[in-house]
């Protein structure tokens, strides 16, 4: 059940706030909070103390909350009391704030704060001394969790270094979302966020995590996925199994399962949109086994379709032997 604030929000939220990546976005005030004659926020009812990480009285302190991924109903209780209760929001988006609070229909009760990419290292240590004179900070970003793949890191950081604490409201994560659906192991996995975008740094990378054992997840945005898919598809072989997991948790949410020549075709013709994580399969174990194992399972590829060429390709970089050589013996075998 909301708290009686949030059930009591204003219907007709106040302007639209905006982003002016640098300064102080808004206010309670023209957020239309209601405030006392300091201008103070007055608070309609307590937080309950369940929610709040066990402090001394008067000691500021920090929460990453996480916000929605798409779907406004994973946005946790937590999540919405703090909304209402912290001295200071800071968001990575305030325009993308006041979509959230509007859509959960809820009051921000203290003051709001742009804070991204491009201004995190300058509004960092003003934000720290706030919380230091024992200011309550909620610190929020466009969708998941804070400083994950996103702003609030080093926040994060200069508040371990200055003894400040730091807790957090968990909550959605494309990350662990797109892994849950993905179909690989989950047992032992890695986040690796977004490749380089120049294509020589991008290979160098993938060429490191071409042995890495463990599942692996991505982020791309959709113009580049192409050409993400296909270097994937040079480092890791074409068999790779992978996931493309798009619009997780919206109306429109897709989970592709394909080997990764099967991704490669299936972004080669398809009008691709939205938030997408990648996840592929780590490297498989060195296959063992005899020359005339490899030929028969390249036999087996072939007998699913798959062209000469390619399934040598395949099974000579997973059990790493000489494409040539392999090349040879299935020629020699097939007479």
């Amino acid at each position: 059940m909301l708290p009686k604030w949030a059930a009591d929000a204003v219907a007709h939220y106040a302007g639209v706030m905006e982003d002016d990546f640098g300064q102080n976005a808004g206010t309670a005030d023209e957020l239309g909070a209601d405030i006392d004659d300091d201008g103070a926020p007055l608070a309609e009812e307590a937080l309950d103390s369940s929610m709040a990480p066990p402090v001394r009285e008067g000691e500021g302190y920090i929460i990453l909350a996480a916000t929605p991924i798409g779907n406004m109903g994973d946005a946790s209780a937590r999540l919405i009391a703090w909304l209402g209760a912290a001295d200071i929001v800071a968001a990575e988006d305030t325009r993308r704030l006041h979509r959230l609070v509007t859509s959960l229909n809820v009051k921000v009760g203290g003051q709001v704060i742009s804070y991204h990419e491009h201004n995190e290292a300058t509004k960092t240590a003003e934000l720290l001394t706030q919380v230091q004179s024992g200011k309550v900070l909620l610190m929020v970003t466009d969708a998941g969790m804070p400083s994950v793949s996103d702003p609030g890191f080093r926040l994060v950081a200069a508040a371990v270094e200055a003894g400040v604490k730091v807790t957090a409201a968990p909550g959605p994560s494309a990350v662990l979302t797109a892994l849950a659906l993905s179909g690989l192991p989950t047992d032992r996995f890695c986040f690796e966020g977004f490749l380089p975008r120049k294509s020589g740094e991008r290979a160098s990378r993938l060429h490191d995590l071409a042995v890495e054992k463990r599942t692996m997840v991505f982020f791309e945005a959709p113009h580049r996925l192409e050409a993400m898919l296909r270097a994937l598809h040079t480092a890791f072989g074409p068999a790779r199994a992978g996931a493309v997991c798009r619009e997780l948790t919206k109306t429109y949410e897709e989970v592709v399962r394909k080997p990764l020549s099967g991704l490669l075709e299936w972004a080669e013709t398809t009008q691709i949109r939205g938030e997408i994580a990648i996840v592929v399969a780590g490297a498989p174990d060195k296959a063992t086994g005899t020359l005339e194992d490899h030929v028969a399972a390249v036999n087996e590829l072939m007998s699913q379709g798959m062209r000469m060429k390619e399934a040598v390709a395949v099974i000579a970089h997973d059990v790493h032997v000489s494409k040539r050589e392999l090349y040879s013996a299935v020629l020699a075998a097939r007479g």
